[in-house]
């Protein structure tokens, strides 16, 4: 452990420059590192609320495979996003922001501390790097037209007519069809390209941002076992209780890990010991793409969750994050003659 408080130069320029700017707390990181645990904690400590950053934390009813916080845990601490959507309601990035910018101003009003805790990485930079998003709502019928072009002439055609109105928002978006369709939705109801829409505003919040971290092979180890007590905890239960209750397997939250993964085996088409496999290695391959975010992401504070004593260094953190020490006085110059 380092017995130093070691921040990233952004935090030390900005203690001296932001004074009076009110400041959060960010916990991210991969699964199964202890996002809620040290949220759960920090907010006992230093008399916070945690905002939640899990876009599967939002759905009702999806509760065993996407870990949520348990009752004790909700019940001790206030937590802000959760259950706030039906078993089949949808939600965009620019409602997510509105609704956690709400919350946390509600929570700063209030003299307490705002806790941003999740593994979603859109929804963590959305907030804290104040990202202008195009207020756009969906249009499902739309959607289902553009899908069906795709089917019908593939996904390289919609692809060109993209970059036809919008060349920046096509080399973004790649191959990947339901954000080819999502900029030629914006264009359409607009008339704006989508990338002249988006960028950066000015952060909104003085952040502290702590990236939980652990060794691959003690996260996977970690990951294999909770996949196992979810199961053993009724997790094929959860999703054949949401089937019956009418909750298509096209529904965004159908599509979380431990969900879609399952619906094979529910239709007789796989065992269950492949789909507990499935769950793993899916598990796994977005692991990888939590970590690569942490690393591309330079104001995030690494704490590594595999050592002693973790809980108590981020602490030590927040606690000089949100009381630093005074400035060293300047020296006065020379003499005027």
């Amino acid at each position: 452990m380092n017995a130093s408080i070691n921040y990233p130069d952004h935090l030390i320029e900005t203690h001296t420059g932001a004074i009076g700017r009110q400041r959060i707390i960010v916990v991210g990181g991969p699964t199964a590192t202890g996002k809620t645990a040290l949220g759960v904690a920090l907010a006992f400590e230093f008399d916070g609320e945690v905002v939640n950053a899990d876009s599967r934390y939002l759905y009702r009813e999806f509760d065993i495979g996407v870990a949520k916080p348990s009752p004790e845990e909700q019940n001790g601490v206030r937590h802000h996003l959760i259950d706030i959507l039906p078993p089949d309601g949808s939600m965009s990035l620019a409602r997510y922001q509105d609704l956690a910018m709400v919350a946390i101003e509600d929570i700063l009003q209030r003299g307490k501390l705002p806790i941003l805790v999740g593994g979603t990485p859109l929804y963590l930079n959305a907030v804290v790097e104040g990202w202008r998003i195009p207020r756009v709502p969906p249009n499902a019928a739309r959607r289902a037209s553009l899908e069906r072009e795709a089917e019908a002439d593939g996904v390289e055609a919609l692809s060109h007519r993209l970059r036809l109105v919008d060349a920046g928002a096509a080399d973004r978006c790649g191959a990947n069809l339901r954000r080819i369709i999502r900029a030629l939705e914006i264009y359409e109801e607009t008339g704006i390209p989508m990338s002249a829409q988006e960028g950066k505003g000015p952060p909104p919040f003085l952040a502290l941002e702590l990236g939980l971290t652990r060794p691959r092979d003690a996260l996977f180890r970690a990951i294999d076992d909770r996949v196992s007590d979810q199961i053993a905890r009724g997790l094929v239960a959860e999703v054949r209780s949401l089937r019956k209750r009418g909750v298509a397997e096209n529904a965004s939250a159908m599509s979380s890990i431990g969900y879609r993964q399952l619906l094979p085996f529910l239709r007789g088409e796989s065992t269950l010991e492949e789909a507990v496999e499935r769950i793993r290695l899916d598990t796994h391959r977005y692991v990888r793409h939590q970590e690569t975010w942490l690393r591309k992401n330079p104001r995030l504070i690494a704490i590594d969750t595999s050592e002693p004593g973790w809980k108590a260094e981020a602490a030590r953190y927040v606690r000089t994050f949100l009381h630093p020490p005074a400035p060293a006085p300047v020296e006065s110059g020379a003499r005027e003659s």
